[in-house]
């Protein structure tokens, strides 16, 4: 599975794509120029774990480029609460 990150400045996303298909996509928007707020996760029920692989992608950013994270999606709120080993990029 291939996972690719596009941003413009303003907002950005995360779009996880196997054999052509969209296995599914991590919508966020900058909050500031220190974190970003990630507002929707979509995953394509045929790909069983693609929130969990956004959202680590997302954790590996916040990570290198010094950055706090707002999860304002469900999913990633609640892996946020769940997961204790990534909350240091939590804002």
């Amino acid at each position: 599975m291939e996972i690719k990150h596009f941003d413009d400045g303003k907002k950005g996303h995360w779009k996880a794509i196997e054999n052509s298909t969209e296995a599914g996509i991590m919508t966020y928007v900058w909050a500031g120029g220190d974190k970003f707020i990630i507002e929707h996760t979509i995953g394509n029920p045929d790909f069983k774990g693609v929130g969990m692989k956004l959202l680590d992608k997302a954790v590996a950013y916040a990570r290198e480029n010094n950055k706090k994270i707002v999860p304002l999606c469900p999913f990633a709120k609640k892996m946020f609460d769940r997961k204790e080993d990534i909350r240091d990029v939590l804002a």
